[in-house]
């Protein structure tokens, strides 16, 4: 025989050896004396010895019984010890938290959140895949993934958290203003090099909506199109043309005037930024109140 098939009956054993009787034990386990006895001699029948010597007025431990006393002893120890840990996990934030998160979405202020966060839990490691790509939650071991993405939300069998939301707004730098002169409709801007983010069909096209819900177009054949949002801003700042980007991400070059905000009175649908992942149940406070801090930094963005 290569193990015992029933570990509990270890811990059943060590507890009548410790309470020095089967009545004592029961009571302590809420079992009924009769049900753990025969546990007890069951476990003798499997590994073929007798562990306790046993008389209508006493019980005592033969020789190898002491010997697997002490195993079972250190086997309680350990579950113990286990047990304490996952306490511990569940009680408080530590530990290990995967996440994915769009590279402009970390840019624009979430990595800020998730600093503060490491620093004022310092039991707990987050390591972040900053990737546009679209991530399998399940398949990838992450804890949850951050997404931005437009309503309806597609219908998924995942547990969705809305975060807050993200605007997409015209910049463009003062130079480049100054040289086109200010537009006064999207229409106006037919004519100004553009920067976008490539896609597969190579199809550009910017919609807008006033306050009042009307919807402007323009197709575009950008100067510079990448997935790299960065480069894309940097691009911006650097004159070489008009782009469409989160208002977050360049809000401090929006203040510091490297850019400016073309046709304010126009903006994109709010996206909406959340979080998935697998499921509520179980969720340890580190995933846990990193979700919370994410959800009231964000707040604190718009």
């Amino acid at each position: 025989m290569n193990q015992i098939s029933d570990l509990n009956d270890l811990r059943l054993f060590a507890e009548v050896v410790e309470r020095g009787s089967f009545t004592a034990a029961a009571r302590s386990l809420g079992l009924q004396t009769s049900r753990l006895s025969r546990r007890v001699r069951a476990l003798e029948e499997e590994i073929g010895v007798r562990l306790l010597n046993r008389t209508s007025r006493s019980l005592s431990l033969t020789e190898i019984g002491r010997q697997f006393h002490q195993h079972c002893l250190a086997l309680v120890a350990e579950s113990r010890a286990a047990k304490e840990i996952v306490d511990q996990t569940r009680s408080q934030p530590q530990g290990t938290v995967r996440i994915s998160c769009p590279v402009a979405l970390l840019n624009s202020g979430i990595a800020e959140i998730i600093s503060r966060y490491i620093r004022d839990n310092p039991q707990v490691q987050i390591l972040v895949d900053a990737t546009n790509r679209q991530v399998d939650v399940i398949e990838e071991g992450l804890d949850f993934a951050i997404r931005v993405r437009f309503p309806p939300l597609e219908d998924t069998d995942l547990a969705v958290r809305q975060l807050g939301s993200s605007t997409f707004v015209l910049v463009a730098s003062p130079a480049l203003v100054k040289r086109y002169a200010t537009p006064a409709s999207l229409d106006s801007l037919k004519d100004w090099p553009t920067l976008a983010m490539a896609n597969k069909s190579e199809r550009y096209i910017w919609n807008l909506v006033d306050a009042r819900g009307q919807v402007a177009s323009l197709v575009h054949r950008p100067r510079f199109a990448t997935d790299d949002i960065a480069s894309l801003r940097m691009a911006a700042t650097s004159g070489i043309g008009v782009a469409m980007l989160p208002r977050e991400f360049v809000e401090r070059d929006l203040q510091s005037g490297r850019l400016q905000h073309l046709l304010p009175d126009l903006g994109s649908k709010p996206g909406l930024v959340h979080a998935i992942f697998p499921t509520r149940r179980g969720m340890v406070p580190a995933v846990r109140h990193l979700l919370d801090a994410l959800a009231a930094g964000y707040e604190e963005l718009d």
